[in-house]
């Protein structure tokens, strides 16, 4: 029988650790990754592709429902919720078809939940849409070795090239773990490019150029260039048509 492939996100090192005791022992779990903050996870969520990641929920900086809403649904793993919260948080996850286990860990309910998990598809997307935020507030990215949490507020544009995904505010730019898709589905960021989502506030002026294409110059004295195909939504967002 196929072992799953799985990640283990937790913040408290010994949790973590014991968790991923717990699952070896199940003999069905291949672990490939641990993280212990939702950025990192992220990341290697993104760079691994597991088939299932358990999540604790109580993380500084990013929370683990936050990082639900920040992966892309046509890729997304399967979840399983690692949380101390008590039974009536319990009953958002029973009910959004999304498996969970309490700490600290009880090996009879793994076995359950291994076995759950060698049964059934990926999480249906109504769940997904039903805990998950609908928008960010903010925008986890790594920076000069470190991490950064960029307000989406703040940030001008957004634009993936061969090296990820960019983000630039007025001061900095930093690389991001998530996808342009999920940035324009979930911020204020509209799609003025193929490869560019821009923040309709950060406008200073719009260049018209020839062949219908156009250019857009920041607050901050950025070009992004705009295509045939997104310039005349743009311009009815910004009110002319």
């Amino acid at each position: 029988m196929t072992q799953l492939t799985a990640l283990v996100i937790d913040d408290e090192l010994f949790a973590r650790e014991e968790l991923i005791e717990l699952l070896e022992e199940t003999e069905q779990i291949d672990i490939i990754g641990e993280a212990s903050n939702a950025i990192e996870g992220l990341k290697k969520i993104n760079q691994l592709k597991p088939d299932v990641v358990f999540l604790d929920i109580q993380m500084p900086q990013v929370t683990g429902i936050e990082l639900l809403g920040m992966l892309d649904p046509d890729t997304m793993p399967k979840v399983v919720f690692v949380t101390a919260y008590d039974q009536y948080a319990i009953q958002a996850f029973e009910d959004n078809a999304f498996d969970y286990l309490l700490k600290p860990v009880d090996p009879c309910r793994l076995e359950k939940t291994v076995k759950r998990l060698k049964k059934r598809e990926q999480q249906t997307l109504e769940a997904i849409d039903t805990l998950a935020p609908q928008t960010l507030d903010q925008i986890p990215c790594v920076g000069h070795n470190r991490i950064v949490i960029i307000p989406t507020t703040d940030v001008e544009f957004a634009y993936s090239d061969l090296s990820g995904v960019h983000v630039q505010t007025a001061e900095q730019k930093a690389t991001s773990q998530l996808t342009l898709k999920v940035l324009e589905d979930k911020t204020p960021l509209i799609r003025c490019h193929r490869q560019f989502l821009v923040n309709v506030k950060a406008i200073k002026e719009i260049k018209l150029l020839d062949n219908g294409l156009a250019e857009i110059i920041t607050q901050s004295d950025h070009p992004i260039p705009v295509s045939r195909r997104y310039l005349k939504s743009l311009k009815e967002t910004l009110g002319f048509h």
